[in-house]
Parts: structure tokens; sequence; C-alpha cells
């Protein structure tokens, strides 16, 4: 597996998602500051839990300092959101789609790049009324989404 920091872009309705790996995980946060900051989000979502996060613990100093908004959505390694995590998604979902629909960008993260970041933004796009939203996701991001549970999660967190 490459440590290489690549931001894959999703276009979302008026706007753009980026999917990413943890910034700093291959050694050089500085730099992946600098590709987050051109790639110009209004916000990163850190699907990483507290204990994923040693080589990125200057993050968001970096983003505030871009003038880049953090936003914490902690999720465990192949999993979906906990109980607790899920209560703060209608608001971040609110804001990430106002940000989209303004055409402007998103960027989400996780430690690799693909399954959590990839399932929130499945469930972005889902929001959106992205058509075959899966299939979308997947010509732009061919791992995206690891597990079954996590596309479950996407697909269902807004209904009902």
């Amino acid at each position: 597996m490459s440590d290489r920091f690549v931001i894959r872009r999703v276009p979302a309705g008026a706007g753009e998602i980026g999917i990413a790996p943890l910034p700093g995980r291959g050694g050089d946060l500085a730099a992946d500051l600098r590709a987050i900051a051109d790639f110009a989000p209004a916000f990163v979502i850190s699907c990483t839990e507290a204990a994923e996060m040693g080589c990125a613990r200057a993050l968001p100093a970096g983003l505030a300092a871009a003038g880049i908004g953090w936003r914490r959505f902690p999720i465990a390694d192949f999993g979906v959101p906990s109980e607790r995590t899920a209560q703060a998604w209608p608001a971040l979902q609110a804001e990430a789609l106002a940000v989209l629909a303004g055409g402007g960008r998103v960027l989400a993260h996780c430690h690799g790049g693909r399954g959590r970041s990839g399932m929130v933004a499945l469930a972005l796009l889902m929001a959106l009324g992205q058509a075959e939203p899966f299939a979308h996701l997947r010509r732009h991001h061919p791992q995206a989404v690891e597990t079954e549970a996590q596309r479950l999660w996407a697909e269902g967190v807004n209904e009902g």
C-alpha cells in the first residue's frame, strides 16, 4: 500500500467531494496540508479515531492557518458511526450539502482514504439525489466504501 497522499475528486451536485488518506501518514504533513489547501475545501471531515491521529496531531492548526474548517466524525476502522457519532451526522451533512450546493468542496479523510471517508461521500451523494450514487462514487474512486455495513449505513442514514 502506498503512503502517497492523493485526493480523489468526486463530483457532487454543483460541488465536489474529496476523499483522502490521513494527512501526514506518509511522513510529510506540511506537503499534505499544501495539497489540501490547493484542493480548497470549505472544511475537512476527519473520520479517524483519536488514537489514529498521531502523525496528524497538528492537522487542526494547519487547516485553521489555511482558512479551512475541521470537523470530527470519528469512526472505528472498517466500521460505521457509533450511535453517539451518528447523532452529529444531520448537522454535519446539512453543512456539507450547503457547501456543495454553492459549488464548493468538502474533503473527507480516514486512515487509508477508502472505507470511512468513502462511506461519508456516499451518504452525501445519496442526500444530493445523485443518480446511481454507489456506481458514481466507484467511477471516481474504485476502492471507496470497504464493507457492506458501510454501504448500508450510507444508503440508510437519511431514510425514515
